[in-house]
This record gives C-alpha cells, structure tokens and sequence, in this order.
C-alpha cells in the first residue's frame, strides 16, 4: 500500500513539474526584458501597445456576442429536445460533437468558399458582416461545451413539471422559457460561457484566415517579430485561461449549495 502510495506521488510530482516547469520558465523569461534586472518592462509594452487593447477588446467583444447567441440557441434547444422531442436527443448530441471532430481550418475554408465576395451571401465582403460570420464560427466551436453544459444543468430539474405550472398559470412560451427554465439552468449557462470565453480568447486559426484583429493573431504577430512580449502576452492569456476556469469552479460551487427554484 505504501508503494502504491509512493509511485502516486511521484506522478503527480511528474505531473506538477511537467506543467508548472515550463510556466515558471515563461514568466522568468518575461521579466528579463532589462539586462541582468527583473522587471515588468515587457507588459508595460504590451499594454501600451493600441494594438493589444484594439485585439484584445474585439475578442472580448467577439466572446460576449459568441455567449449570448450561443446561450439563445443552446437552451431552447436542450429544452425542447428534452420536454418534447426526446427521440432525436442522439442526432442533437452527434451534431454538438461535429465541431471536435471537423478541424477548425477546414470549417473556416468552408465559410470562406461559401460566403466569399463573389457568392449569394457575401459576408466576407464587409467587415460587420464578416464580424457576425466569426460570432458564428466561434458558436459553433463552442457548441460542445455550451450544450454538454446546459444539458447538465437541465437533468438536474424536473423540466415537465416546471413547464406544467407555468401554462397551468396561463405563462406564454417566453415566460416559460425566461423566467422557469434560464434561472434553473443559469450554472450550465456561466459553465459554459467561461469555457467559450477561454476559446474565443486562445483561438488563432479562424481569425487569422478571416482577417479579424482578433487576440489570437495579434499574440501570433508579436511573437513573430519581438522577443519579451510573447512571454507577458503567453502569461497574460494563461492569467484569462485560469480566471475563467477559477470562476467556473466558483458557479459550480454556488450551484451544488443552492436551492432549486420551482
């Protein structure tokens, strides 16, 4: 038992060492911006760089439209297959896994041959219009972690029963759905929205091939011609990673404590 106990510490000091090592490295690195001193010299730049704040305000922009739309069709959807269309609950879940098994640059490449410049739909021809076919890109890489997270959250409840009481107390659809189901669920939905925010904030490939000044192609510009800003701006994006996941074990928290609404 104590050898068990012994190979188990060993790999989780392998563990620690393998992930925290090269973090560590990082951020030494990013401090040595000043010869032979340590200093914050390079997040200074970084942050009085207008480019970052114009990349990383247009994704925060990007992720904030990405959770709410995707927020708007995520949970009608859940709800409604799970109330009254039970028997396609397998195709809904096969289409949520779609965007994990098809790679990023191929549905890209995809939305750029159907809605180039010369198409029906050219949404790539103006830059509003290419704004709202990235939102859209980005939904559907998060559509996995967005349902999985609010049809967790729906199990939880007794969805027949709330919707019942509602239309017994003459509710509209709209009542049932804003006012029964998205209070109910609204662990799944902050679930769901820190893990969208954390790949909206990381995600190169999609922006970069629409030509958005997205976060993810600006830290793959400056990494590309400078030496101790990729470092602050690798750090930077970790500090965004780690706070929604902070925040996220926070709503999960909350959410086993509190008590169901009826």
């Amino acid at each position: 038992m104590k050898l068990q106990k012994f190979f188990a510490w060993i790999a989780v000091a392998i563990g620690v060492i393998y992930f925290f090592v090269p973090l560590i490295g990082t951020l030494e690195f990013s401090l040595r911006m000043r010869r032979d001193v340590y200093s914050f010299d390079a997040y200074r730049s970084v942050f009085s760089d207008l480019g970052f704040l114009t990349a990383f305000g247009f994704s925060m922009l990007m992720a904030l439209l990405t959770i709410i739309f995707g927020m708007l069709l995520v949970v009608p959807t859940a709800y409604w297959v799970r109330l009254r269309l039970p028997q396609i609950r397998p195709f809904v879940e096969f289409v949520t896994l779609m965007p994990l098994v098809i790679p990023a640059i191929v549905i890209v490449f995809g939305y750029l041959r159907l809605y180039n410049s010369s198409s029906i739909l050219p949404l790539t021809g103006y830059n509003q219009t290419t704004n709202l076919l990235l939102v859209c890109s980005y939904i559907v890489l998060s559509l996995p972690y967005m349902y999985r997270s609010v049809d967790t959250a729906m199990r939880t409840i007794d969805v027949g029963t709330l919707t019942e009481a509602a239309e017994s107390l003459g509710a509209k659809w709209t009542t049932i759905m804003f006012k029964c189901i998205f209070p109910n669920v609204m662990s799944g939905v902050l679930s769901g929205a820190f893990i969208t925010l954390a790949i909206v904030m990381g995600e190169f490939t999609m922006a970069s091939l629409l030509n958005r000044p997205a976060f993810g192609p600006y830290m793959q510009l400056i990494g590309a011609n400078k030496a101790y800003e990729p470092s602050a701006l690798a750090i930077i994006a970790l500090a965004v990673t780690w706070l929604s996941m902070g925040l996220l074990q926070l709503v999960s928290r909350f959410s086993k404590s509190a008590p169901i609404k009826a």
